[in-house]
């Protein structure tokens, strides 16, 4: 069951990094999902590396966190998915 709520939270985090973002990104929903599941991986380590991760009640630290690091993840995601498959960006 966790890794059906992880997919669940990288596909809500995913979704709302692209959200955050400015302009339009290239990722498809599959590499959202994928990116979104990292970047709440990687909030979660900065979140234990700063000693939030298990607080009472809800942890609203670390899901900012987990929710800056999909942005970060998503946004340095879609600039390479963009120049692997040669969709640069005109701005």
């Amino acid at each position: 069951m966790s890794w059906l709520w992880a997919i669940i939270v990288g596909l809500v985090l995913g979704l709302i990094a692209k959200a955050i973002l400015p302009g339009k990104q290239q990722i498809p929903l599959w590499l959202t999902t994928v990116f979104g599941i990292l970047g709440s991986v990687l909030g979660n380590a900065v979140a234990t590396w700063i000693g939030v991760n298990d607080t009472k009640g809800i942890d609203w630290t670390r899901h900012l966190l987990q929710l800056i690091g999909a942005v970060a993840v998503v946004g340095v995601g879609d600039m390479l998915w963009a120049s692997i498959r040669g969709n640069r960006r005109r701005a």
